[in-house]
């Protein structure tokens, strides 16, 4: 059991939801943060190949089934029936965006705007979107300012489609990375952004909903640690080696979730589209 494994029970304080996830992600108990030290058992039984699958435990159709329900003379044909209404038909295409170039030693988030190069990247990163002919279904963003000016350009190419933002997607440090980078953060920091950030990975990284009757191509604008960190869990590699992925700024990753819950990484912070002297990491 995993509660067990992290030391943890439900008994041990008040749950909370985050933004509808059905996860407790801020629940504190002698210090800890729950949801951290379930992702990180998660996490390890993930790396000693145990099948513990998000995609599986939130979406597989036998898992949205009250078996208790069931009429025993129908048997097996009425449960595939009941089975078939809960599966997924469509295919949900995500874009995580990288926010563009910002001004990285302002004091003030909020003074932490993009830099003339930065608004040219955006630019070019909306050009591109645009360029595919996709029917985007809505933009996804972070509420920090430079993702929020990166949104506001990009969105400029894409009219129409529509924008939310979400705290969710904040920058942070999500796991403690291996191996350790000794100047990196504190371990009470990775307790509090990683909450969030696993938070964020199951809240809108899952196979489409049943009802769901044509492919989504959805937009999510953030930051270089989120996505780094969910690309390794999307794809179920170790999480702690998500500092080993570099992305460029205003750079395309797109995930690809299939009706069956099968994860496929088509591209990883691609700027190709981007000419070489516009192309930062800072």
């Amino acid at each position: 059991d995993v509660l067990q494994e992290a030391g943890l029970s439900r008994a041990g304080g008040r749950e909370q939801s985050a933004e509808g996830t059905g996860f407790s992600p801020v629940l504190s108990q002698d210090g800890k943060t729950i949801l951290s030290e379930i992702s990180r058992v998660i996490c390890k039984q993930e790396s000693q190949g145990h099948t513990v699958s998000y995609f599986n435990i939130r979406r597989e159709p036998l898992s949205l089934v009250n078996l208790r329900k069931r009429n025993l003379e129908s048997g097996e044909e009425e449960l595939a029936s009941r089975l078939d209404h809960y599966k997924a038909k469509a295919t949900r295409h995500i874009f995580l965006i990288r926010h563009s170039q910002y001004h990285v030693d302002a004091s003030l988030e909020k003074d932490r705007t993009l830099t003339p190069l930065g608004r040219e990247q955006a630019e070019l990163t909306g050009l591109r979107l645009a360029s595919l002919g996709l029917k985007f279904n809505k933009i996804v963003h972070s509420s920090m300012t430079r993702a929020v000016e990166t949104t506001d350009i990009i969105s400029k190419h894409l009219p129409g489609v529509c924008k939310v933002s979400t705290d969710l997607l904040r920058e942070g440090a999500p796991i403690e990375p291996d191996p350790p980078v000794s100047h990196w953060k504190p371990e009470a920091v990775y307790y509090e952004d990683g909450a969030r950030i696993e938070a964020a990975f199951r809240n809108y990284i899952h196979r489409a909903d049943a009802k769901q009757q044509e492919d989504s191509y959805e937009i999510f604008i953030c930051h270089a640690n989120v996505i780094r960190y969910i690309v390794c869990r999307a794809l179920q590699f170790p999480p702690e080696g998500w500092l080993r992925l570099s992305l460029n700024n205003g750079s395309i990753t797109h995930l690809v979730v299939r009706p069956d819950g099968r994860v496929a990484l088509r591209t990883l912070g691609d700027t190709g589209f981007m000419p070489p002297d516009k192309i930062s990491r800072s």
